[in-house]
């Protein structure tokens, strides 16, 4: 006998999880570069450990049967799930981990609807830490859980994460990120350009290692070459004795 689905069942199953909320990730350079700088340079603060994912711009499902409830943070990191590509994050198939740190970054396009709206959601659903960056105003906004809600932190300047390890300071310019080891996220353009440097600075002393082995391969044959006059010398010397010997001469007695 087949077994019937209940209704509830049936929806579960039929429901489709789009990839995509047909949105785009950026509405221009500098919000998209914010968006890939933060998400790269966390993909390889966390290189070394499989059990934390980071995506950028992944569509967030925290609820089993409903398409409908969803976010799809600029960069998120989730500690306690595997790396690895995806659709989406689908809460219920991760262990039911929610989402613990997110970035949004402004765009001229934002509202403070849409804003609230993020926030009202993160909170609700498990986020931990939320950061919000507006480029153009070189303004910066963290909330940090507290309970069963997010809580602005007060003195963000200078302010570490607890979760991830970085260090945030708004200068005048800009928002700088530094690793726990103080070394500073970086676009690719400009970890290009240290790998360059890098690069160049290994060739610079590879060829001054080769020049240095050089030389004391030279100082050594030079050494080899004056031992063997020396001792060509000393054969011709004991060859001129031994001439001397044999016509009775000793050469002490002069």
């Amino acid at each position: 006998m087949v077994q019937q689905l209940q209704p509830e069942n049936i929806s579960k199953v039929d429901i489709i999880y789009p990839d995509s909320d047909g949105q785009p990730m950026a509405d221009n350079t500098k919000q998209f570069r914010w968006i890939v700088t933060i998400k790269e340079n966390l993909e390889i603060l966390f290189a070394s450990r499989n059990d934390v994912f980071v995506a950028g711009d992944l569509l967030w499902y925290p609820l089993q049967g409903d398409n409908k409830v969803r976010q799809a943070p600029d960069v998120l990191v989730v500690f306690g799930r595997p790396k690895g590509d995806r659709g989406s994050y689908q809460q219920w198939q991760e262990n039911n981990i929610p989402v613990q740190v997110v970035f949004e970054i402004l765009s001229p396009g934002n509202t403070l609807k849409e804003m609230a709206k993020k926030l009202k959601f993160y909170e609700h659903y498990g986020v931990e830490e939320y950061y919000i960056y507006d480029p153009d105003k070189i303004d910066f906004t963290g909330y940090l859980r507290s309970g069963e809600s997010l809580e602005v932190i007060e003195e963000i300047s200078n302010w570490v994460s607890p979760l991830l390890g970085i260090r945030f300071d708004l200068t005048p310019n800009t928002l700088e990120i530094y690793y726990p080891d103080r070394r500073k996220f970086l676009s690719s353009v400009e970890i290009d350009a240290l790998r360059q440097q890098e690069f160049q600075r290994a060739e610079q002393e590879f060829q001054r290692a080769e020049q240095e082995s050089q030389r004391a391969e030279q100082e050594c044959q030079q050494k080899e070459e004056a031992l063997q006059q020396l001792e060509a010398e000393q054969q011709r010397y004991q060859e001129l004795l031994a001439r001397l010997q044999a016509k009775g001469i000793n050469p002490n007695s002069f």
